[in-house]
């Protein structure tokens, strides 16, 4: 009976782990690998009208995924100019999600960058090691034209 029940919360926990993620998407990169394309949908925290769709590899067997990966962000509800003024407008940005990718310090990151001058929200994704000569990382815009963020000027820091 007690195996029954620690099977039972064990289902429960992995039903409600597996509801909660971000995968929206898995394509297996072959028969004879273990590499899968993974894409992920974020929100923005500070601006939850903005998702962003990050793919990237995962190497279920391997110590290190590759670093390679793509990025495209979208407006996909109310963007405000209350929530423009709460986020970091310096050149550097904020970082808004961070994933592991290696046991030897190597994961992705998001940083968004307020584009004052063209009023565009930056999402750049990278690496944070240098993989075959790179740091590869992957560009999206978010414009805030035609946005209720534009009804007050915003200015940069």
């Amino acid at each position: 009976m007690k195996f029954l029940t620690k099977s039972a919360i064990l289902l429960v926990t992995f039903t409600l782990i597996s509801a909660c993620s971000d995968d929206v998407g898995k394509v297996s990169l072959g028969l004879f690998t273990t590499k899968d394309v993974v894409v992920v949908a974020k929100k923005d925290p500070k601006i939850p009208g903005v998702t962003c769709h990050i793919s990237h590899i995962e190497a279920d067997l391997d110590f290190a995924d590759p670093s390679d990966m793509s990025i495209a962000c979208r407006q996909t509800g109310d963007i405000t100019a209350s929530q423009i003024m709460s986020i970091d407008k310096s050149k550097n940005g904020e970082v808004v999600f961070k994933e592991s990718k290696s046991i030897l310090f190597k994961s992705l990151k998001v940083r968004r960058i307020y584009d004052a001058e063209n009023q565009t929200l930056i999402y750049l994704s990278y690496s944070t090691k240098e993989s075959s000569g790179s740091h590869h990382h992957s560009l999206s815009t978010v414009p805030l034209y035609g946005t209720s963020a534009l009804s007050t000027p915003i200015e940069a820091n």
